[in-house]
């Protein structure tokens, strides 16, 4: 096939429709994204690059490392299928399942994230590259979240997203089953009225913590907030009341690995 210069094509607008159906179809924009699926044996349906940049060595990397050649399509074709401004000369199709509780893994003493009502792809996107760098076991979504699929989220993770696993219209409930046979322990990150971050804190090295985070705005419900044994709260200065809700998290779960992991070394002493 030569090059595709319209998006007018019949295997562009077939791509669209398939896009426009969302779930597990998604667009992997730019050479990072696609390299990073690439590397995590994502399967891509069709990957789509400009002539200009497949002449690059970072082109000619990626081509390499693909199952068959990619359409060489023109750069207004890009444009017109990608959700970012410049998607920097290469995107993928691909088909990202994700399912619900059970596809989590049951990592003792793992750090889970429970995300609660959020609806900002781009935060969402954020939260599971501090909760992959923070070493957690996996993210589980609450129904009617933002979805990891959503180009957004893909691009803000940096690839995370399709490294860690990512459950979906998850119920509080069905995580604690998942988790059930490992006694796990729920943590609620709330912006006041919980036990000093820095302070003592009763964590077993053990049992897998997943910490609870809110929505900005309405946080977490009153039934989450009363199913967490334990609650915790980062001290701030005066007069500033709360923190954007990826910055509080990325404090909140580094701080636990931090503690979790002196337990773990000082119980093997």
């Amino acid at each position: 096939m030569g090059m595709i210069a319209s998006p007018q094509n019949k295997k562009i607008k077939d791509i669209r429709r398939l896009l426009r159906c969302k779930g597990e179809w998604t667009l992997l924009e730019g050479p990072h994204l696609v390299g990073a699926a690439l590397e995590a044996g994502a399967a891509l349906e069709t990957v789509l690059a400009t002539a200009p940049f497949l002449s690059t060595p970072e082109g000619r990397r990626l081509s390499a490392g693909m199952a068959g050649p990619p359409l060489v399509v023109e750069p207004r074709v890009l444009e017109v299928l990608a959700d970012a401004d410049s998607p920097r000369g290469i995107a993928a199709l691909a088909r990202l399942p994700r399912g619900g509780a059970e596809t989590l893994p049951a990592v003792p003493g793992g750090l889970y994230l429970y995300l609660e009502g959020l609806q900002d792809p781009g935060n969402l996107g954020a939260l599971a590259r501090t909760a992959e760098a923070a070493g957690a076991a996996g993210i589980a979504l609450s129904p009617g979240a933002a979805s990891p699929n959503h180009p957004r989220a893909l691009r803000a993770s940096a690839g995370s997203l399709l490294r860690l696993p990512a459950a979906v219209g998850v119920e509080p409930a069905a995580l604690e089953a998942r988790l059930a046979p490992l006694g796990p322990r729920w943590a609620a990150l709330v912006p006041h009225g919980g036990q000093d971050l820095y302070g003592p804190l009763e964590l077993p090295a053990a049992a897998p913590l997943v910490l609870a985070l809110g929505a900005e705005g309405p946080g977490l419900s009153p039934a989450l907030s009363r199913r967490a044994a334990l609650r915790v709260t980062i001290p701030l200065e005066p007069p500033v009341e709360s923190l954007n809700a990826t910055v509080a998290a990325a404090l909140a779960l580094f701080e636990l690995r931090r503690r979790r992991l002196g337990e773990a070394r000082a119980s093997m002493l």
